[in-house]
């Protein structure tokens, strides 16, 4: 029998809770007001015709997210920061002004799902709420350091379980879903290859990637005992397998709450002719009539308790990517006037993003569209992310074992086939 495995302090590991950090509130993030309103559409408008698609992403989604955890935590630098030192400017600027303009996008879509969320609960004005949520969160992140910011956002990953419960509260076909995802009713048309992509670009994202292995540099503070692996490779055996729980449950979490929205979508909404729906808030909304109150309800509470959780990690993804783009100190762990670059980055994304709210441009319909750019930015993007985790320049003794090379490179070619079949069926 096998010794159990102690910390590296020679102490027990704490129990699991204690030990799901950046990978668990990378996948609650995931499912943000914006995701739950692409899953709304896809159930609403193809019924169970896409949850194949959520089943497909788990090993997909644990492989990609556990690489980019891997590359903070071995190299002790973010995302953006090992491309720039690696690959041409030129790369690294195209692909963090594609993740700046779709999380901006994004961030719009969420803060304003927040307030009429809001809004469907308690009545009042909706841009209101959504500009104090959207700067609540920028204060906290601001103000608030990061070793006590993120319990907060782990807390608020339970806010997720709305939505099982809202499954739990409506009738559903469990043998035809069952059905749906052993033979999948596939449609050949370019409105289903669109909303593919969307629904991979929502669930493997490049913010995600970003901001899971920028966390995972964030928690390497000289309290925690933490050191990049490349310097510390005693530390890799704890520390890789944590990455590795923490990931997969994350990541898990974050599939099965996708879903049971579309789940909810088709069952509700698909299955009486509600086809058009827009935005999260119009799913919720939908829902009243439907299957009740209590569903509604927990439908709507869901968007804000998921909006609180993914603002700052959309915001900070973007500050991250910018700041380490162009060589700039990044982290919320360090005080606004110490990483200047960041935090401008930080405030502008999310100002953008509220004030966007506030003019003709309507994000909610821009936001199905972003989705779309997020899966094809995501190609380049993981290509560069395999390539680099395999290079011993990069990653010393850590480079990618078998089994994540060939999920890594199954991800990467699912984007890929998926932006490539949207192209080709463009217009028919």
């Amino acid at each position: 029998m096998k010794k159990p495995v102690v910390a590296p302090n020679g102490t027990h590991r704490p129990p699991l809770w204690h030990r799901l950090s950046a990978g668990l509130i990378t996948g609650a993030a995931d499912d943000d007001p914006s995701g739950i309103a692409t899953y709304s559409q896809v159930g609403a408008a193809f019924g169970y015709g896409m949850l194949w698609c959520i089943v497909l992403t788990i090993p997909l989604m644990i492989a990609i997210q556990a690489i980019s955890a891997g590359i903070g935590r071995v190299t002790g630098r973010g995302l953006m920061s090992g491309i720039r030192t690696f690959y041409p400017r030129t790369l690294v600027y195209g692909l963090v002004v594609s993740i700046v303009a779709a999380n901006v996008i994004n961030l719009a879509a969420d803060i304003g799902a927040m307030g009429a969320a809001l809004k469907l609960l308690i009545g009042g004005p909706a841009l209101l709420y959504a500009a104090v949520f959207a700067l609540s969160t920028l204060l906290l992140q601001m103000f608030i350091p990061f070793s006590r910011y993120s319990p907060i956002l782990k807390f608020l990953t339970l806010s997720l379980f709305a939505y099982v419960a809202t499954v739990l509260v409506i009738h559903v076909p469990w043998t035809a879903v069952l059905r749906s995802i052993v033979v999948p009713p596939i449609v050949r048309d370019a409105k289903y290859a669109v909303g593919v992509v969307a629904l991979l670009g929502t669930t493997i994202s490049p913010y995600l990637f970003c901001w899971q292995a920028s966390q995972e540099v964030e928690e390497m503070s000289p309290s925690s005992g933490r050191r990049p692996l490349k310097r510390s490779p005693s530390q890799a055996p704890e520390a890789l397998q944590r990455i590795g729980i923490d990931t997969s449950v994350g990541m898990v979490f974050s599939n099965m709450i996708a879903f049971f929205i579309i789940l909810t979508a088709a069952v509700v909404l698909h299955a009486h002719g509600k086809t058009d729906i827009n935005s999260s808030a119009d799913a919720a909304e939908a829902l009243r009539p439907l299957a009740g109150k209590l569903a509604f309800g927990l439908f709507a509470a869901g968007i804000i308790g998921t909006g609180l959780l993914a603002v700052p990690v959309l915001a900070g993804a973007t500050a991250y990517a910018a700041a380490d783009a162009f060589g700039q100190r990044a982290g919320l762990e360090h005080k606004p006037h110490e990483a200047k670059f960041f935090y401008g980055a930080l405030i502008v994304a999310s100002v953008v993003g509220m004030a966007l709210n506030f003019t003709p441009l309507d994000p909610v319909k821009a936001l199905y569209w972003s989705a779309v750019v997020n899966g094809v930015v995501a190609v380049p993007l993981m290509i560069v992310m395999m390539l680099m985790s395999s290079r011993v320049k990069v990653m010393g003794e850590f480079t990618l074992p078998w089994f994540l090379q060939l999920f890594g490179w199954l991800a990467t070619a699912a984007m890929a086939t998926a932006a490539v079949v949207m192209f080709a069926t463009w217009g028919k």
